[in-house]
């Protein structure tokens, strides 16, 4: 049998600023080598929450421990065995890519040579004598994974690690993250982009306004959807509000219909009902019908669309 250690858990964590419930009762119980995602749209308090388990924010009440022991106050024990990348980070404007990393490393009395060697593994050698502050966003972004990663932790977290990026920078930094969760390091990831959490994430734990809805496989939570199925028109063509009354009428149950201006969305667990009714309406034009996917599975918890 397969012992399973805890290398993060978090119990009844809340934080609060002025009549802010940033954080509200949160609890998390992460395994040593999980890749683990805290999603959920902005606001929703995963930043403050990622804050509190690295042990550079305070909570105001709850217990969290890495590893058995507690992060807060500062745990000089545990900051060589967790590395941080944080949602924003300003690098020194008078110092290149290479002395950025070599800085790093000297925090940790990590050598030249391992940091030149993180840096060739990011992908960024070439850009060396490059000022770090001049990097594009996605190099940027590798460079400071790279500067948590330079003393090899255990824990690595990531804050919204491909925020603003385009697709492709996108996916080069998924490749990145594989590579380094599949060494054995524990991962964890906060991020508004729910297909990137169903991409690289064993479990997930899905937030809102504070709290955690729901924890589980990505895989597994859509799957506790059974049948529901999303379908798209083209917005303009029935009202939503007039559709919601016909499939009401229809004995359509349960059926969320949200109108964003360009397309009209129906997640539904009886498709075939909602597409007799739109075709009734002539406004099938554009019709997409695809499967469940975590965006559902926020739409069920919240009774509201996702908005990132």
């Amino acid at each position: 049998m397969r012992v399973v250690t805890a290398a993060i858990v978090a119990d009844g964590v809340r934080k609060r600023y002025g009549d802010i419930q940033a954080v509200d009762g949160v609890s998390l119980h992460i395994e040593a080598g999980e890749f683990y995602g805290i999603l959920g749209p902005n606001g929703a308090g995963k930043t403050t929450t990622l804050e509190i388990l690295e042990g550079v924010r305070e909570p105001d009440e709850g217990r969290i421990e890495l590893f058995g022991e507690s992060p807060w106050p500062r745990n000089p024990r545990l900051l060589k065995r967790i590395g941080v990348q944080f949602q924003a980070s300003s690098f020194f404007d008078k110092l290149t890519t290479r002395e950025t990393i070599c800085l790093f490393a000297s925090f940790y009395r990590v050598g030249v040579r391992q940091a030149d060697a993180m840096l060739e593994r990011v992908g960024l050698t070439e850009f060396g004598e490059v000022p770090a502050d001049k990097l594009s966003g996605g190099q940027a972004q590798r460079l400071s994974i790279a500067c948590g990663l330079v003393h090899d932790p255990e824990i690595v977290f990531l804050d919204e690690p491909t925020a603003g990026l385009d697709p492709q920078a996108r996916r080069n930094l998924w490749d990145l993250l594989r590579d380094v969760n599949a060494e054995g390091r524990t991962l964890v990831l906060t991020t508004h982009y729910l297909d990137e959490a169903e991409m690289l994430c064993d479990r997930v734990s899905v937030m809102e306004k504070g709290r955690v809805l729901k924890t589980g496989a990505p895989a597994a939570l859509v799957r506790e959807l059974d049948d529901m199925v999303r379908v798209s028109v083209e917005s303009g063509l029935v009202k939503a509000e007039t559709l919601r009354g016909l499939l009401a009428a229809a004995g359509v149950e349960n059926a969320v219909v949200e109108d964003d201006g360009i397309t009209l969305s129906i997640a539904t667990h009886s498709p075939g009902p909602v597409l007799s009714v739109l075709a009734d309406r002539r406004a099938l034009r554009s019709l997409e019908v695809r499967g469940a996917t975590l965006e559902d599975v926020f739409l069920q918890l919240t009774g509201r669309e996702y908005r990132a």
